[in-house]
């Protein structure tokens, strides 16, 4: 599978490149193979190198790693979900499948595109399992059911949920697409009948990335994968297990229309003059304010456009939960004063940080206001202690016998 063709996204789908064994110096030769000069690689390097968010002049170790390295291998499950991860990869042009998958990957296992299919499939799985133990990269798309045993879902006679332990607990690195393997996402949901849950609660965090979104941006993916192959290790991450280059800044601090915000310009209604004009979605729902993603950067649709570009307000895929906690997609959440409707949390912190300031003032006040006192008591005392005047009045007499 580690040459397999994508119709339409490689110039021609029916070449098929000389055998590698993926030893150093595999990704000069595929790059060769296919016309891929060596000036458009280190572009390519470049660009993931921004996408990690390191400075540029780490672009050139990029580089050196993927040219000296040896070929990893891929393994790709894929269990309840809609494949929209799986078909965001194969849309993908910015890079393309063609010089991820085909050239930097040997993708040796996805049920949704591999040629081989049944009894074939699962000896591919076994192989790579037995021959690269410790060695390969798995990437779990869709939630794992555990209702009924794990029999909700099975594959090849078997729960999903045995699979997804037995390929991970021999994989270097798990990385987890989308938000129904982050944590259940739509099927796990409330109302939910076959129990699914994300891949921690079934493999295990060790050795784990998240990449939530519904669907994942190819790019963080790529960018992670990346991050492993140049530095040998699983990019820095936040809570859940969240890579901090992908998920940590606020959404809302990096959007075009951050400004319609701050000057109070929201549209309205769907189609409104407000929505023309491209300002603010916060009124019509929009989760920006609320959800920890780097969309308006790295953007879909080879960087042309993303949902609030699009129009469209966030719906907070990237968060925990977000089909129960961040809906109805059309709707505000609930705000932080259930009897202040109109205030958000900016507002709130705002005013929680002007009366720390009040009371930090008051108490900074009063404080100086007895100091002033004990100086001037203490003046006095030394006045009076000069002037021959007893410090304080002589006790009275305590009973007759001393009086």
């Amino acid at each position: 599978m580690g040459h397999a063709s994508v119709p339409g996204l490689v110039p021609d789908p029916f070449a098929v490149p000389p055998p590698d064994d993926g030893s150093p110096g595999w990704i000069v030769r595929a790059l060769a193979t296919r016309g891929i000069t060596r000036r458009r690689f280190l572009q390519w390097c470049s660009a993931m190198t921004a996408a990690m968010a390191l400075p540029t002049d780490y672009a050139p170790r990029v580089a050196q790693a993927l040219e000296a390295g040896k070929k990893p291998v891929l393994v790709w499950l894929e269990f309840q979900d809609c494949a929209g991860n799986t078909e965001s990869m194969l849309r993908s042009s910015h890079p393309s499948v063609a010089d991820v998958v085909l050239d930097v990957l040997s993708w040796e296992y996805h049920e949704t595109v591999m040629a081989g299919a049944g009894k074939q499939a699962e000896e591919v799985l076994e192989r790579v399992r037995r021959d690269h133990k410790g060695e390969y990269i798995v990437i779990v798309e869709g939630a794992i059911p555990t209702a009924d045993d794990g029999m909700a879902c099975a594959v090849g006679g078997r729960p999903f949920r045995d699979v997804v332990r037995e390929v991970c607990a021999g994989a270097v690195a798990t990385i987890a697409v989308g938000s129904c393997a982050f944590d259940g996402g739509a099927p796990g949901a409330s109302g939910g009948r076959t129990g699914a849950v994300g891949v921690s609660e079934v493999a295990g965090e060790a050795r784990l990335i998240n990449l939530p979104g519904c669907p994942v941006n190819v790019e963080n993916l790529t960018a992670t994968i990346v991050n492993y192959l140049t530095f040998k290790e699983l990019p820095p991450t936040g809570s859940r297990h969240r890579p901090l280059f992908a998920y940590g800044g606020l959404l809302h601090n990096q959007c075009e229309r951050r400004a319609h915000y701050e000057f109070g310009e929201f549209a309205l209604a769907w189609g409104d003059e407000g929505a023309q004009k491209g300002w603010c979605l916060y009124k019509l729902g929009c989760k920006g304010p609320e959800t920890f993603a780097n969309c308006p950067t790295r953007m879909y649709a080879a960087r042309t456009s993303w949902a609030i570009k699009a129009g469209h307000g966030c719906i907070g895929c990237t968060m925990p939960d977000f089909w129960d906690s961040m809906g109805p997609a059309y709707s505000r959440l609930p705000p932080p004063l259930p009897f202040v409707p109109n205030i958000n949390s900016d507002q709130v912190g705002l005013v929680l940080v002007g009366g720390i300031a009040a009371v930090t003032a008051a108490h900074g006040a009063a404080t100086y206001g007895r100091e002033l006192r004990n100086r001037a008591l203490e003046r006095r005392r030394r006045a009076e202690a000069g002037a021959g005047v007893p410090l304080s009045p002589p006790s009275p007499p305590t009973s007759a016998g001393e009086a």
